[in-house]
């Protein structure tokens, strides 16, 4: 027996003692790839469900219940933000200032006061804006980089200290597209938005100006803005916070002073009357300042109409007197002021 038969011999003896080789491991099944709330086929083709009603937050003890924004109501409100009749910010849920701007959208179009979100409202609105409610965006360097500030709270000392700028580039982007963040997300599930280049779908938003506001009037009841222009013409509807009953809101008419951009907010005890210390306090310029992103300044010392820390909470909370508006609905509104221009409180 040659050398090389006794090698292949003692070959097939190992393999007899010690097992067949083990086949390698299959790879791991790629994870799929997390599914989005709504899409933007959805949304392009949606009608608000007849039964969609403004949500309730759940009483005390009960389980909350699970995000699930409508895609007729999310064109609804892209459509309705981009005629300038404000539903605040876009959430896919509908609620009281989303009905407002129903009604005065239904009002100046002569379509009446009384009707709901039909599909005869979305025709109407989808006729006189016939682009795409949804859009693609790619997240830039600019997009994601700092600084950031902590969220703000109700020491303003502190927040003096911390700045004011946005928490991260998920809020940045929410406001930059007058939507939620909880609903950006929702859009774009699996997205890192720490990482540039990365592709969202987002709301289809248009940030142009006003132009030629001659009169506003402020609807406390309501809690509404309106802007018009020399002919009487509705240019704007926009919901708003109004004072409270502790600190309300002027009565009749003040004209606009002027109209300053990324103010700073100071808190001085010796000029205004509610009560955060006896501390003068200088709040830094930035999106979650107390007063946003811009201050239009009114003949009433201290009052003026303003932006807002917090979207969410316009029309459904109080203030200290002033107007305050989304920040994108404050800068929409303040583009087309001037000195002189007339504020009628009602």
């Amino acid at each position: 027996m040659s050398f090389r038969l006794i090698l292949a011999s003692a070959s097939l003896l190992t393999l007899a003692a010690c097992g067949a080789p083990e086949p390698a491991p299959a790879p791991p099944p790629e994870a799929a790839a997390p599914r989005p709330l709504l899409t933007a086929a959805q949304i392009e083709a949606g009608l608000p469900r007849p039964d969609l009603r403004p949500s309730t937050p759940p009483t005390e003890g009960a389980p909350t219940p699970a995000y699930a924004p409508d895609p007729g109501m999310v064109r609804l409100q892209i459509l309705l933000d981009r005629s300038r009749f404000s539903p605040g910010v876009i959430d896919g849920l509908g609620g009281e200032n989303t009905r407002q701007a129903i009604a005065a959208w239904r009002k100046a179009n002569d379509l009446g006061e009384d009707g709901g979100a039909d599909a005869a409202l979305l025709q109407a609105l989808a006729a006189a804006d016939a682009g795409p409610v949804m859009a693609q965006y790619t997240l830039t360097a600019a997009d994601i980089a700092g600084p950031f500030s902590p969220p703000p709270g109700d020491d303003l000392a502190e927040t003096a200290r911390a700045g004011t700028n946005f928490t991260s580039a998920l809020e940045r982007l929410a406001e930059r597209f007058h939507v939620t963040e909880a609903l950006l997300q929702g859009l774009n599930p699996g997205v890192d938005f720490r990482r540039a280049g990365q592709t969202l779908v987002v709301p289809a938003v248009d940030d142009t100006p006003l132009t030629g506001v001659a009169r506003i009037v402020i609807d406390k009841t309501e809690r509404s803005a309106r802007a018009f222009d020399e002919a009487g013409t509705l240019l704007a509807f926009y919901p708003a916070t109004i004072g409270s009953s502790e600190r309300p809101a002027p009565s009749g008419t003040v004209t606009v002073v002027g109209v300053a951009n990324e103010p700073d907010y100071t808190y001085d005890p010796e000029r205004v009357s509610y009560d955060r210390g006896d501390e003068r306090i200088v709040v830094p310029a930035g999106p979650n300042n107390p007063v946003g992103t811009v201050w239009i300044d009114l003949s009433r010392d201290t009052y003026g109409i303003h932006g807002s820390p917090d979207p969410s909470k316009i029309g459904k909370t109080a203030s200290n007197g002033c107007v305050r508006l989304t920040n994108w609905d404050a800068e929409q509104l303040a583009a087309g002021v001037r000195p002189g221009v007339v504020v009628r409180f009602i």
